[in-house]
């Protein structure tokens, strides 16, 4: 790959990952612990993720299990918890949280679905928009290095093989996302 190109081929790949990190954070009814990734917990005022003062598990097919290292941070992680758009009721017995995921409605499967395809078209946004950049900066350094049009063109080629190739990363992600949400 061209040096010119590489630090956009960066940006795209950038732009997939933060969009699975996001699809991580949309639970499908099955309990899964990245739910929690983006919740901050105060912990003696700085925050902190749950992972970092917890054991977090899955002890059942639709429940978390939160169990903090001090017995103290109990309630401020079921503070977070309740303050976060989860949606869950945390249950706690003094010592531990428990998240119980409850069975998705058809409904919500479709609202959750339809945020999916929001989200991805973001991702594609963001994609078109580096592929945007890319060009304009091919242009600019072919005028200022003297590269010649072909070449300025065959890079713009390749740069949209890259959008191309990552647009298609991100359908197959909301697709398998979007059929692991519909999945009852």
């Amino acid at each position: 790959m061209n040096a010119l190109i590489q630090p956009y081929n960066e940006k795209m790949e950038k732009s997939y990952q933060n969009l699975l990190m996001e699809f991580g954070s949309i639970r499908a009814g099955r309990a899964n612990p990245h739910v929690l990734d983006q919740i901050r917990v105060d912990y003696y005022g700085s925050p902190m993720p749950i992972q970092q003062i917890a054991n977090v598990s899955v002890p059942e097919a639709r429940m978390i299990q939160i169990q903090p290292w001090e017995a103290s941070m109990v309630k401020a992680i079921e503070k977070a918890i309740l303050t976060s758009d989860l949606g869950l009721n945390p249950t706690n017995d003094g010592k531990a949280i428990r998240l119980v995921f409850p069975e998705l409605t058809e409904e919500r499967r479709k609202e959750l679905s339809k945020d999916v395809k929001k989200k991805g078209e973001g991702a594609k946004v963001a994609v078109r928009n580096i592929r945007r950049d890319a060009n304009e900066y091919l242009k600019k350094q072919g005028k200022a290095d003297g590269i010649s049009e072909d070449e300025v063109k065959d890079l713009q080629d390749e740069v949209q093989k890259l959008t191309d190739k990552y647009i298609a990363k991100v359908d197959d992600a909301v697709a398998e996302k979007t059929k692991e949400i519909m999945t009852v």
